[in-house]
């Protein structure tokens, strides 16, 4: 892993981590002003999971979520699925804490739209660590390398039999031509 990686990784996560365990230990802090959020999300089945019915425990389960996530993110395990995941939960956590265009007046109004540029920043931020490859070749070029080395692989054994079946014909040719030279020699 390249130095710049292992750099900002734990800083791209120290938010989520810091504001995970903030929202684990003090969940009832962040329960008001969810606006439609909070309720549309109370109790959905999201696969075999439901979410819980209640405020506190949406909060506490977004705190674990972003808890795990960061430290995963921080500490290079799964970098592209935890960066994917912390940035699915930064947009309820935005359009649920930030809600500026409904702040009661304008200094309220410019440190809530701040904080919702700084989400935006760190959702950009995620995206582009979700799909950083590490250095590495992605999925779809691995597969039209396999593609291409498998085709040349192919067409290497195909000249390769043609090569030897050339060869066994004129190994064929030659030993017709000597047993035609001693039959010729014992019946002439």
């Amino acid at each position: 892993m390249s130095l710049v990686r292992r750099l900002a990784r734990p800083l791209l996560a120290a938010p989520f981590v810091y504001g995970g365990i903030d929202q684990l230990r003090k969940p009832a802090a962040k329960t008001d002003g969810g606006g439609p959020i909070i309720p549309a999300l109370k109790g959905l089945a999201v696969g075999p999971v439901t979410l819980p019915s209640d405020d506190a425990g949406l909060v506490r389960l977004n705190g674990a979520l972003m808890t795990t996530a960061g430290l995963a993110l921080a500490t290079g395990k799964a970098p592209r699925a935890s960066s994917a995941v912390l940035a699915a939960s930064l947009v309820p956590t935005t359009l649920t804490g930030h809600r500026f265009w409904e702040a009661p007046d304008a200094k309220t109004r410019q440190l809530q739209l701040v904080q919702a540029l700084k989400n935006a920043a760190l959702f950009g931020g995620l995206l582009i660590a979700a799909v950083d490859l590490d250095g590495k070749p992605g999925l779809a070029w691995r597969a039209q390398h396999a593609a291409k080395t498998t085709q040349r692989s192919a067409k290497a054994a195909t000249a390769a039999g043609t090569a030897v079946a050339k060869r066994a014909q004129k190994k064929a040719s030659k030993s017709a031509k000597r047993a035609q030279k001693k039959l010729n020699r014992a019946h002439g």
